[in-house]
């Protein structure tokens, strides 16, 4: 009886130092999106109408998949591609500076977990280069839809998987 009762604590104990390098072994995914069509130019000009209803089908197509952290440039129309899912999910945006992509890389990395990026065409390519994942064709100016999911194999290999957002009709 005593030595059952010593195996399974002995047991417990090694569970419990192995959980969590299981969390860890579990994949991460990382999506990472271009802002919502923008109005006109200028400086910080922000979502048409039709971007508006892109930032909503964007929360509706990632609102189930487990999104912890969101992180998005500080200009307007990276703020307002995000918040419809921030606010779905009570998640705060957290800026980042697209001039320093490694840094945004090692947070989130430090994070774990799923996470949303919202930038710009010209900065997500080297996003996804540097999480791992393959960015393929560079992204035309006239072009929104681009949703990128990069999943974290148990193997440290990232799967890239390109998505497409469509906006709701108006």
């Amino acid at each position: 009886m005593r030595l059952t009762s010593r195996m399974l604590r002995q047991l417990s104990l090694v569970l419990a130092m192995l959980a969590p390098c299981m969390a860890m072994a579990e994949p991460n995914m990382i999506y990472l999106v271009r802002h919502g069509e923008k109005a006109g130019v200028g400086s910080d000009p922000e979502l048409t109408p039709q971007g508006r209803a892109r930032a909503q089908s964007i929360a509706t197509i990632l609102h189930r998949t487990g999104i912890k952290a969101i992180y998005s440039t500080p200009t307007q129309r990276t703020l307002q591609t995000a918040q419809p899912l921030a606010q779905r999910l009570g998640v705060e945006v957290q800026h980042y500076d697209p001039r320093a992509p490694r840094a945004l890389v090692e947070k989130v990395k430090a994070l774990g977990g799923t996470v949303l990026v919202v930038g710009h065409s010209n900065t997500l390519p080297e996003l996804v280069k540097l999480f791992g994942g393959a960015p393929g064709a560079d992204i035309l100016d006239d072009e929104f839809d681009r949703v990128y999911q990069l999943i974290n194999g148990a193997d440290g290999k990232v799967s890239t998987v390109l998505l497409t957002s469509v906006p709701a009709a108006q």
